[in-house]
C-alpha cells in the first residue's frame, strides 16, 4: 500500500492544490493527514471543505493544535498564532468547526502510528526536534514506524534494539529503507509552511510494500498565497515565512 502522507496545510490553498495533484501523478492508495489544517495561512475554509472531501472518500486526518485552537480558546498558542486563529474562527461554519473539533488525536494501522506531534503525550503538542525529543515516543509507542507533523522540517530517526536514537539523512525524491531491525520516526515537514529554508510543500509517500518512505517537495504558488495574506491583513511575518522557507 502506498499511503501519501500530508500533515500542517495550514490554510495554504495553493500548497494543498500542487501537493494533491503531485499525488495523483504518483499514484497512492490511501492519504494520511497528520493535523493543523487551519492556520496562519488565507484559505482555512477551503481547505478544511477539501480535507472533508477527502476523508468522506477514504482519507483520514487527525488533530493538530491550530485545529484544536478553533474551538478550545485554552490552547497556547504564540502571538501571531494566535492572531491568525482569531481571524479565523468567524471564517469558518459551526459544521467546519465541528469537524475540526471532532478528529482524533491519533491513528494507527497495523504497526504504523499517525500523531500530529510526539506520540509521547498527543495533546501536549511536544516537537521532535532531535534524538533527545524523539526517545520518548518509541519508549511510550509499540509501533515499529511512527510518522508526525508539528514541526514544519522534514526528519528522520531510527532507533535500535538497545534503545538507542540516532538522527539519519533526509534526502528528498529518494526512499529511505525502513528495515526491520530497527524502529522509526519520521517528522513529515509541512505542506502550507515549510520551514528549512526552502519555498516548496513538503509530503511523504510510505510505501509498505517495499518498506521505505519517500520525502517528497513540490513547487507552488508561493506568491499568489502572499498575496492572499496580505489582503486579508494577516501579520507580515506570515507572508515572509512562505517567501523564505523559514
Amino acid at each position: 500500500m502506498r499511503i501519501a502522507i500530508l500533515t500542517d496545510i495550514h490554510a495554504n490553498r495553493e500548497a494543498l492544490e500542487a501537493v494533491l495533484a503531485d499525488v495523483a501523478l504518483r499514484g497512492s492508495d490511501r492519504i494520511g493527514i497528520l493535523g493543523d489544517v487551519v492556520g496562519y495561512g488565507p484559505d482555512p475554509a477551503w481547505c478544511t471543505d477539501r480535507v472533508r472531501e477527502l476523508v468522506a472518500t477514504g482519507a483520514f486526518c487527525i488533530k493538530g493544535n491550530h485545529d484544536s485552537a478553533i474551538s478550545n480558546t485554552a490552547e497556547h498558542l504564540n502571538v501571531t498564532a494566535l492572531r491568525a486563529i482569531n481571524w479565523t474562527r468567524p471564517l469558518l461554519s459551526p459544521d467546519q468547526t465541528a469537524f475540526l473539533a471532532g478528529l482524533p488525536m491519533t491513528h494507527a494501522e497495523g504497526d504504523i502510528l499517525f500523531v500530529h506531534a510526539s506520540a509521547n503525550d498527543p495533546a501536549d503538542w511536544i516537537y521532535v526536534s532531535s534524538e533527545s525529543s524523539a526517545m520518548p515516543s518509541f519508549r511510550v509507542s509499540q509501533a515499529r514506524v511512527i510518522l508526525v507533523g508539528h514541526r514544519h522540517i522534514p526528519a528522520l530517526y531510527s532507533c535500535d534494539m538497545a534503545g538507542r536514537v540516532k538522527a539519519q539523512k533526509v534526502a528528498a525524491g529518494q526512499p529511505a529503507p525502513l528495515i526491520r531491525s530497527r524502529r522509526w520516526l519520521a517528522v513529515i515537514g509541512a505542506v502550507g509552511q515549510p520551514r528549512d529554508g526552502l519555498a516548496q510543500a513538503a509530503y511523504a509517500m510510505l510505501d509498505t510494500d517495499r518498506n521505505e518512505l519517500t520525502f517528497r517537495r513540490v513547487p507552488y504558488d508561493v506568491q499568489k498565497t502572499v498575496a492572499k495574506l496580505r489582503a486579508a491583513g494577516l501579520p507580515e511575518s506570515l507572508a515572509m515565512r512562505l517567501n523564505w522557507g523559514v
